[in-house]
């Protein structure tokens, strides 16, 4: 299996670690950190250096009851970090919802469209089609991310999450994208609870069957601190790297993480026992 994108052509026979880049003030674990574009440049480079095979960049949360930025606010904030991400030899992914912010990274060189609406605001699904090679993640969101928590999905999540993203994804091929081009993501904790989020992962399996790859996003997530009792985000980073593995182990070829190293390591220890 494979992901193409605009620049590269990603091998997905073995998973690949996406590395998170937050330039946000508000992001649930990380806000703050790597704010200026100085700093979030650093972060991408430590990451590559621990090992992550993508870069995600986002300059909107889209932790619980966050507001939305506005469309200045938020270029201001991805595309110098974005220009200088692209010259660092790894794919680069531009984690928003907004057409325009989609569109003006593609011009600069981003490989990847990683959207939790599943390209359903805006022209974002014209944007991502009439790019001729740019891969795409499209993730299932309950209702929004102010909303999300408040009211949350109810009963068996799985069908309603596997038909959804099947129809976003008929959405693209049917306009003439490639299969390979896209990736699914079942949207951990975006208005599941914490009993469905851990369903969505015990049945992940039924979602790979679909034939795209899956892009699990499970890093300090807050089922992960209802589980352990770790109220602190950056406190999760065994539960984090627990779930990364248990979700490759079901088919997931894609982990989007915090933590990189911690992950890439219990990845290789993952593998060897596969290949033993």
């Amino acid at each position: 299996m494979r992901w193409l994108t605009s620049r590269f052509d990603i091998d997905l026979s073995s998973p690949r670690v996406m590395g998170i880049v937050n330039v946000t003030p508000d992001s649930f674990s990380d806000g703050g950190q790597h704010a200026s574009v100085a700093a979030a440049l650093r972060h991408c480079e430590q990451l590559i250096d621990a090992g992550a095979h993508i870069l995600d960049i986002g300059g909107e949360s889209t932790r619980p009851g966050s507001p939305a930025v506005p469309l200045a606010e938020e270029l201001e904030r991805v595309m110098p970090v974005l220009h200088g991400a692209t010259q660092l030899g790894v794919p680069v992914s531009i984690d928003t919802c907004k057409a325009e912010v989609m569109q003006a990274a593609l011009d600069a060189g981003a490989d990847i469209v990683n959207d939790i609406w599943a390209l359903r605001r805006g022209n974002a699904l014209e944007v991502v089609a009439g790019h001729p090679r740019c891969g795409v993640c499209l993730m299932h969101m309950h209702r929004d991310p102010q909303t999300m928590q408040l009211a949350p999905m109810e009963g068996d999540v799985l069908p309603e999450v596997k038909a959804f993203l099947g129809e976003r994804a008929q959405a693209l091929t049917g306009r003439g994208v490639a299969r390979e081009r896209i990736v699914l993501d079942p949207g951990i904790g975006f208005g599941k609870t914490v009993a469905q989020n851990f369903s969505l992962l015990t049945r992940q399996r039924e979602l790979v069957a679909s034939g795209f790859g899956v892009l699990a996003g499970w890093s300090r997530k807050s089922s992960l601190g209802a589980l352990t009792g770790r109220e602190v985000p950056s406190e999760r980073v065994a539960a984090s790297v627990a779930a990364a593995v248990l979700a490759v182990e079901r088919g997931a070829r894609v982990v989007r993480v915090h933590d990189v190293r911690e992950t890439v390591d219990a990845l290789k220890v993952w593998q060897a026992v596969q290949g033993a």
